[in-house]
């Protein structure tokens, strides 16, 4: 539920979500016969790969689900939390949960599943799981070298092997279809005839074939956040685009007014951020803008956000990025910060005035030069306002 919680689903709500989503999952594990573990250890045996084929299904329907949320924009993958791998303890503790599992004819899970439908014998492999954790936790500073060792950090197997996201969730797709022939093929030689449950042949193929065209579609698939930040260096496509200005002149009246209602988007670099900000800017990368935490500062009603970077090309840049990803409502400094500078902060004013309009925009400038260095001054000794970033949800299996 990491996602959804807290913007759509609350903290509240979130634990009777997770409540009736466990209730959920252990009704197909007992429909798809998980509480019996002559099925579960089938797998070990040749004679059944029930399990084999519900949890591989699973994974690959998740994986195809948040590569395609991904890129549609619903769902942030930056903040989808990836449990650190321990190599050291993942060995001997996967080696431990199989030796369970073969003799004791469950998993963690299903042994749940099975107890709960009041199997003794998972009872006795549940309390046993209690007690191999009570082990561990009165035992873990005999433990912790071994549980710490060997941190490998948060690695993404698609990153180890140098490949896309795309390509390697339609390589795993493939993979599933092929062991699912050869598992089945494995069962009917060692159990003398065919799975009854997978008949008739010609549906599972032709659901094999939807799989494979599906992960086909995840491969050709264009990274969208990729395909975005190319085109926004196409002076064709971005001049396509006509966002609102702001001069230099308004700016400087609404921050020395300090007006609530304005949000700065500073897309410089830290250093040049840190080096000289205007008050009330925040600074930001440009894959910020694909994340969730801008969204919840774009999307407020009634507030004017101008975007600001060295130069007016920049912005524009930055503001066909933002309305591709469905934020239009922005504006960008006319000129860029380099102009502003110019003309605000360090103004110098003409020996020759032409208009009444133009002396009283040089008086203003006169006035505002002084002002703003002053407030620019402040702010920084205050310290540069940072964005607020939304913390990844822990959990998972």
């Amino acid at each position: 539920m990491a996602p959804l919680v807290p913007d759509i689903i609350g903290n509240e709500l979130n634990f009777i979500v997770a409540i009736l989503i466990g209730i959920g999952f252990g009704y197909i594990l007992e429909q798809a016969g998980f509480s019996t573990s002559k099925k579960l250890v089938g797998l070990f045996y040749g004679y059944d790969f029930t399990v084999l084929r519900v949890f591989f299904t699973a994974g690959i329907t998740a994986m195809i689900g948040v590569v395609a949320f991904g890129y549609f924009g619903i769902l942030d993958l930056n903040l989808i939390y990836v449990n650190p791998t321990f190599i050291g303890s993942a060995l001997v503790g996967g080696f431990i949960m199989g030796l369970g599992f073969i003799v004791g004819g469950f998993c963690p899970g299903t042994s749940v599943c099975a107890a709960a439908i009041g199997k003794i014998d998972a009872m006795i492999f549940v309390a046993g799981s209690f007690l191999g954790v009570y082990i561990f936790a009165e035992g873990y500073p005999l433990f912790e070298g071994l549980y710490k060792g060997g941190n490998w950090g948060s690695p993404r197997l698609f990153e180890m092997l140098g490949m896309s996201q795309s390509l390697f969730a339609f390589l795993l797709t493939f993979a599933a279809i092929f062991a699912f022939v050869v598992v089945t093929k494995i069962e009917a030689k060692v159990n003398g005839k065919p799975n009854p449950d997978l008949q008739p042949g010609k549906l599972y193929a032709g659901l094999a074939m939807i799989a494979i065209i599906i992960g086909i579609t995840a491969f050709a698939m264009p990274d969208r956040q990729a395909s975005i930040l190319k085109d926004s260096e196409n002076k064709e496509i971005t001049g396509k685009l006509n966002p609102a200005l702001m001069t230099s002149d308004e700016l400087a009246f609404r921050i020395i007014d300090k007006e609530k209602n304005i949000r700065l988007f500073d897309f410089r670099s830290p250093e040049a951020f840190k080096e000289m900000s205007l008050p009330g800017s925040v600074n930001y990368k440009t894959e910020d803008i694909f994340g969730k935490d801008i969204s919840k500062v774009l999307l407020q009603k009634h507030k004017i956000n101008v975007i600001i970077a060295d130069d007016e090309e920049t912005e524009r840049k930055i503001a066909y990025i933002m309305d591709e990803a469905g934020y239009s409502n922005v504006r960008i400094l006319q000129g860029g910060l380099n102009k502003f500078k110019e003309e605000i902060i360090n103004f110098k004013k003409p020996l020759t005035i032409n208009s009444r309009q133009e002396g009283d925009t040089f008086r203003f400038r006169e006035k505002a030069s002084i002002k703003i260095p002053e407030m620019i001054k402040e702010n920084k000794n205050k310290g540069s306002q940072e964005k607020k970033q939304t913390k990844r949800v822990l959990g998972g299996c």
